[in-house]
């Protein structure tokens, strides 16, 4: 072979969300700081996301984790979330695919029955607790960012709904999180395409009229996604967070459990010390343990322990043939929905 590019990959499953972990330290976009190296990559050179992420290499309903070289002392790894769409700040679901994958390849040796892996990410620190046995990560714990409510209750005007409610809360990126009950339509599997055509036309909606950035992170800035929840007899909320350019995450959605986490404790319905289970459109479950309230400068903020399970199913080589016609890959609106003519060719 002639290829002149190798990345070793492997590919994790969490709950059912595909993260393709590219562990090649030797590509390590510049910037001093890992938010800087997100807009290096989206702003400079999105060569390595396309390459990864687009067909014919890439589909649709992944994320890629490329991990980096820490910017801070006192974490092991960078971690950037390659997107559909763009690099992000953040997924719960792609760190516990990245701590899985690091173990569980050798890459960093497992200790049992806990071995310790923090991450540096553009949302902050982010320190993952894997519970091993017999050579296996059982689950991943994530001390996950601290989440906030940006705004409670505020209204839309919809063409098709009238005026809805929904939330905007931080749990690593913003969300808007909207109670599906109010469109008529329940979170089942059979329901996942019209609740990604129906949530990207709310994400639409949502960035048109709110601006908003982190406090202290001000490169986090706008609604990333929209996240519906349903109640559940046993407690637990039902989440389906739809993602761009028009596609539902198969897991429970770690920054968004945590954001919703947020509004449970704005509204008295969860409080320290206690635990909430996310439950995904095709019933994987994470844990949320709401570990402390805090203060981001004048901001009320939670601190949460989000855990879940991975699996490793895959682990290739991926390459670049100097003659491929397609280096930066591509999108069809068959798979990738509507809304990928809204993306760069």
């Amino acid at each position: 072979m002639r290829w002149k590019k190798t990345l070793q990959v492997v590919d994790v499953h969490c709950e059912g969300e595909v993260g393709r972990v590219v562990q090649a330290l030797g590509i390590d976009p510049r910037g001093a700081t890992i938010a800087e190296k997100i807009q290096q990559i989206n702003n400079v050179d999105d060569s390595l996301r396309r390459l990864i992420m687009r067909e014919p290499r890439g589909f649709a309903a992944s994320h890629g984790v490329l991990l980096t070289h820490p910017t801070v002392p006192e974490a092991d790894f960078g971690l950037i979330i390659l997107a559909t769409t763009k690099a992000t700040a953040m997924s719960g679901s792609n760190v516990m695919c990245a701590t899985t994958a690091l173990l569980e390849t050798g890459t960093v040796k497992m200790e049992e029955p806990y071995s310790f892996i923090t991450f540096d990410t553009a949302s902050g620190l982010v320190r993952a607790t894997a519970r091993c046995r017999d050579g296996k990560v059982e689950n991943v714990a994530l001390k996950m960012p601290p989440a906030f409510v940006a705004h409670l209750d505020v209204k839309i005007a919809t063409s098709a709904w009238g005026r809805v409610s929904f939330d905007i809360a931080f749990g690593g990126v913003f969300c808007a999180i909207f109670d599906v009950a109010q469109f008529g339509i329940k979170i089942e599997r059979h329901s996942a395409r019209a609740l990604a055509d129906l949530g990207i036309q709310l994400l639409s909606l949502v960035r048109n009229e709110y601006e908003i950035a982190h406090p202290i992170y001000p490169d986090i800035n706008g609604v990333a996604y929209i996240m519906f929840r349903d109640k559940e007899e046993d407690g637990a909320t039902r989440t389906c967070s739809i993602l761009m350019p028009g596609r539902v995450d198969r897991s429970p959605c770690g920054t968004g459990s945590n954001a919703n986490l947020a509004t449970r404790h704005a509204r008295g319905l969860t409080e320290v010390g206690e635990m909430h289970v996310s439950r995904s459109i095709i019933d994987g479950e994470f844990q949320a343990v709401l570990d402390e309230t805090i203060l981001l400068g004048s901001q009320k903020a939670i601190g949460a322990t989000i855990t879940g399970r991975c699996w490793i199913h895959a682990i290739s080589q991926m390459g670049l043939d100097p003659s491929d016609p397609f280096p930066e890959g591509f999108i069809l609106s068959d798979t990738w929905g509507p809304a990928s003519g809204q993306l760069d060719p």
